[in-house]
């Protein structure tokens, strides 16, 4: 260019292209990125669906799969046609330009600027509302699926008379119709009503007409369709009432019609349907009137309605009709709310019966011989003892056990057996030396089952096994022992290939094995190698030595997880427990199906009503929620997965359940009969933790069936804080076989307690018979004590255990050292009228860094023992013994100091300080083993004091002396008794 002077010039700086070696080099690594990233997306589909055809479930990521896609395209291409019509169809109705404002002017250089590009933009717009409402409609699968695959429920709601269905399956797929709908419509009229502002067919700041014919009767259309659907929502709303919550009488989640609802909202619903049809009608009139008058008078009109009608009447109705006599109008509604909400919650069947709290019969002996035939008494705390499982039967640092072990049943000499039970399952932090090789190849699977008997301990404390050692053997039988899928089994394992597995260890040395199972996916195939390496982060899959012929990939291997990835549509219990069955240990997890669209029944949110002392330590407690409020819910599949092959099988379970039919139509083929459960499947089958704790929850108001008792709230129930504990977490169920009072026989039951609200007394007891396969089968039963007397409950018992002075000093005792108490199940048992407390005390203390059984607690009417049995606590309470005497008042001065005179006593003490002085010594030294024998050495000289005590005393009670049983409080030399520290 020729100079135009103004200043010196300069060399040029002449800008190329860059050279054709650069421009390849760049292309090339832009064709790489994008096939990197089509690969890492199409390797999480391809390693998806490589998984569910591995577990033969290919149909449930199909049906998903397509369900996803149809939606995304259908609901997608509405919305981009919506968007990208009314964009056309403005930028079509565009007024010629002629002598333009300044307004005009200053837009031009816009419509210049876009001129080129206008087929591209329009393009680019509406694929982005298309690509964003195609993705949300996409989340909706299990709405649509519901929808197109509902059955009847069979009943109607007491309203509108209407059949369940609707609610639970109809009405969420037109509401999110309806939202589609009024996202489309205000979206077309934003795109339409800046496209006319662009072209000149609305206008702000120029004189004259602010809008052109064509753009006034285009915009009043949409908006008529935006009101219309207003009024689509008004009516739907009606029948939404039915399903609302809301806060009612310190109730959270009510749910349904209450008084202001029905003669209020409702007809305030209707009333403003009809004027937002009338308002809709004004707005598609402009076509012809080409006036925004009166369609934007009819819009004020509407809202101020929506404000008075909708707003201000209910809250007149409610302040001056319903408040004045609040018990007599709502009464009808509370009734419908109570006998919805039963029937949901499966509790309408519940038996409450009324029950004295005092024993009737005073032969104790006669008592005694029925707490036998009454109850099998757990003495066995499946959360507690899995340390005790863990020393023992760990065997090698690479097994472990659950932290919570499991309650089942086993037959033992042809009787049922109340069993604990855990797996030996792989815990890759043992591994001695930890590579990707030992880690994914190497150690793979736990081995075997560990099982101890429920009601009883041997002379040491420890479980008494039913099912020990590696390989298990015991009363179990024969069968697969190799755990690959488990609870604590959370990482993806390599088997079957070039690479051999470590089995187990014994005297002999290592064994090792190669997986025989048809489970996973086989890695033989490169595709599939580079897929896992990719999903998984290993690109070492892709070029390992140690993958071959026969390598297959184990991932999932938890078994919610499982049954979760199998069954999406399913709530999945949070306590899978394991049985062995026909051979092989099988993983029994409960799922449910839930709605949250069950008219008048209350919600209730699943996370927190599941919760225990138990979750709030146990993430792997906690229940895996799809929709985690619901009003309905049943345990409708009971599923099995294989320790060994990992299969996943679904059974049905609550034939009647109509939301499982529908599930079942949209996935056939998923769920089998429930006439496949084999027999020796059945007998390990039980009533669900979670469902229980759902229900008794509900129960705490529910239980009664009159509305005016309900609205006074004088019989609210509360689930107690778990007294064993400090975690202010509710109690949670215990399992336990037992006779309630109008059964001929024990059952296999799930039982808790319930207090007053506010208060610590007892004020009923809940069973429910949990042996699947009987016809009692989910029968709640639930004690109802009187409320004019007052009986104990599970905080005051404790409290009462802690406060007796000679109880309290021996736990003091037991507490020597560096030893730990640990309070096991209360375990309630209601026998004869009244009701038997039996608590296991387990010590963890010394060398030993698991619990033992020390000490059981047992209460009776007013009677308390604390002995080292179960059988000794029982018999002192009901037998010849008689129970441990009361504290003496503080002004009686008849009962003498306690004295070590005793030569028994003296000389167990004087052990007790050996046994001090050696575990000191041992300590000194570090010689841990010499001062856990020690401490044994200490425990068992301080039980023999306490026994020598409690001979003395009640020789001397027959002697006319009265001695406080318990350890005496100073040794023969008059120095403080032993008490060492750690």
């Amino acid at each position: 260019m020729p100079d135009r002077g103004g200043g010196p010039t300069g060399p040029r700086i002449r800008v190329g292209r860059p050279s054709r070696r650069v421009r390849t080099l760049l292309m090339t690594l832009g064709v790489l990125a994008v096939l990197g990233m089509a690969f890492t997306m199409f390797a999480g589909f391809w390693t998806d669906w490589l998984w569910y055809r591995s577990v033969r479930y290919s149909s449930v990521f199909t049906t998903t799969l397509w369900t996803k896609i149809g939606l995304f395209f259908v609901f997608g291409l509405l919305m981009a046609l919506a968007v990208g019509f009314n964009i056309w169809l403005a930028h079509r109705m565009r007024p010629p330009l002629s002598a333009m404002s300044m307004e005009q002017q200053n837009l031009d250089r816009y419509r210049m600027g876009i001129a080129p590009y206008k087929k591209w933009l329009l393009l680019g717009i509406t694929a982005l509302v298309g690509l964003i409402a195609g993705a949300s409609a996409s989340g909706q699968w299990r709405t649509w699926l519901m929808w197109v695959n509902g059955v009847p429920f069979g009943q109607k709601d007491p309203q509108f008379r209407l059949d369940v269905s609707f609610y639970a399956f109809d009405l969420p797929w037109y509401r999110f119709l309806l939202g589609f709908g009024f996202a489309a419509a205000i979206l077309s009229v934003i795109a339409a009503a800046l496209t006319h502002y662009l072209y000149g067919g609305l206008r702000v700041t120029s004189p004259g007409a602010r809008a052109t014919a064509a753009a006034t009767g285009h915009l009043s259309v949409l908006i008529g369709i935006f009101v219309a659907l207003k009024a689509v929502a008004y009516w739907l709303d009606r029948y939404g009432l039915a399903v609302k919550s809301s806060d009612f009488r310190a109730t959270d989640n009510w749910t349904g019609l209450r008084y202001v609802d029905a003669n209020a909202y409702l007809p305030a619903k209707t009333i403003l349907f009809c004027i937002a049809v009338i308002c809709a009608l004004l707005f598609f009139a402009t076509l012809w009137r080409r006036t925004w008058q009166l369609p934007v008078i009819g819009f004020g009109l509407m809202v101020l309605s929506a404000i008075l009608i909708g707003g201000l009447y209910p809250a007149i109705v409610q302040k001056f009709q319903v408040q004045p006599n609040e018990q007599a109008k709502e009464a009808p509604y509370v009734a419908k709310n109570l006998e919805a909400t039963r029937k949901a919650y499966g509790i309408d069947g519940t038996k409450v019966t009324d029950y004295s709290g005092t024993s009737k019969t005073e032969d104790k002996a006669t008592l005694r011989d029925d707490v036998d035939s009454t109850a099998s008494i757990r003495i066995m705390d499946p959360n507690i003892v899995s340390p005790t499982f863990q020393q023992l039967q760990q065997i090698r640092n690479y097994y472990a056990f659950p932290n919570n072990l499991d309650v089942d049943r086993y037959t033992k000499d042809g009787k049922d057996q109340d069993t604990v039970i855990g797996l030996r399952e792989l815990n890759l932090a043992g591994i001695p030396k930890k590579n990707w090789i030992n880690n994914h190849f190497r150690y793979t699977h736990g081995y075997g089952v560990v099982a101890a008997e429920g009601t009883s301990a041997d002379a040491q404390g420890r479980p008494v096994f039913t099912e020990s050692d590696l390989p298990s053997k015991g009363q179990l039988g024969t069968y697969e022992q190799r755990v690959y899928y488990g609870e604590k089994t959370t990482t993806y394992s390599i088997v079957g290939g070039p690479q051999k597995e470590i089995d187990y260890s014994d005297d002999n040395g290592e064994k090792t094995t190669s997986y025989k199972g048809d489970s996973g996916v086989n890695l033989s195939n490169p595709v599939n190698r580079a897929a896992y390496a990719v999903a998984l982060g290993e690109p070492q899959i892709l070029y390992s030595g140690a993958i071959g012929d026969g390598s297959r990939i184990l991932y999932n291997r938890t078994p919610k997880e499982r049954v979760e990835a199998v069954a999406p549509w399913l709530t999945i219990d949070g306590d899978a427990y394991p049985a062995v069955v026909d051979g092989r240990i099988q993983w029994i997890v409960d799922a449910y199906t839930t709605t949250n669209g069950y008219p008048y029944s209350s919600r209730t949110t699943l996370g927190d009503t599941t919760a225990d002392s138990l979750t709030a330590t146990n993430d792997n407690r906690a229940v895996v929620a799809q929709q985690n409020q619901v009003n309905y819910i049943r345990n409708s599949v009971k599923a099995t997965v294989d320790a060994y092959t990992g299969e996943v099988k679904l059974f049905q379970w609550d034939t009647q359940d109509p939301v499982l039919k529908t599930w079942m139509k949209a996935f056939p083929d998923t769920v089998e009969p429930k006439s496949d459960i084999s027999k020796s499947l059945m007998d390990h089958l039980r009533y669900p933790q979670d469902l229980f704790k759902v229900q008794r929850e509900l129960l705490t108001r529910y239980h009664v069936k009159d509305a005016t008792t309900f609205l006074s709230g004088s019989e609210v129930w509360q689930v107690p804080d778990d007294p064993t504990n400090r975690s202010g977490s509710a109690v949670p169920p215990y399992y336990l076989s037992m006779k309630m009072p109008d059964q001929q026989a024990q059952a296999f039951s799930l039982t808790t307690t319930f207090t007053p609200n506010g208060r610590d007394n007892l004020s009923a007891f809940m069973a429910v018979d949990a042996e699947a396969g009987t016809s009692d089968y989910g029968k709640i039963r639930i004690l109802k004590l009187p409320t004019n007397t007052t009986v104990n409950g599970p905080k005051q018992v404790q409290s009462q255990f802690n406060s007796q002075e000679d109880i309290a000093e021996s736990i003091r005792l037991l507490r020597g050292g560096d030893s730990e108490v640990e309070y096991g199940n209360l375990l309630t048992v209601p026998l004869d009228g009244g009701l038997l407390y039996v608590e296991p005390v387990y010590v963890r203390g010394g060398g030993l860094k698991y619990p033992l059984l020390r000490k059981v607690l047992v209460t009776y009417g007013g009677q308390t023992a604390f002995e080292n049995t179960l059988e000794e606590a029982l018999n002192k309470v009901f037998g010849a013994e008689g129970a441990t005497p009361e504290p003496p008042d503080e002004g009686d001065t008849t009962t003498p100091p306690p004295t070590s005179d005793d030569p028994t006593v003296a000389q167990a003490l004087e052990d007790a300080q050996k046994a001090f002085d050696a575990g000191q010594e041992a300590l000194k030294n570090n010689d841990w083993e010499a001062y856990g024998r020690a401490q044994e050495d200490l425990e068992d000289a301080l039980q023999r004091a306490e026994q020598a005590q409690a001979a003395a005393d009640r020789a001397g009670a027959g002697g006319g002396e009265s001695k406080p049983s318990g350890s005496p409080s100073a040794s023969p030399s008059g120095s403080p008794s032993p008490k060492p520290s750690s």
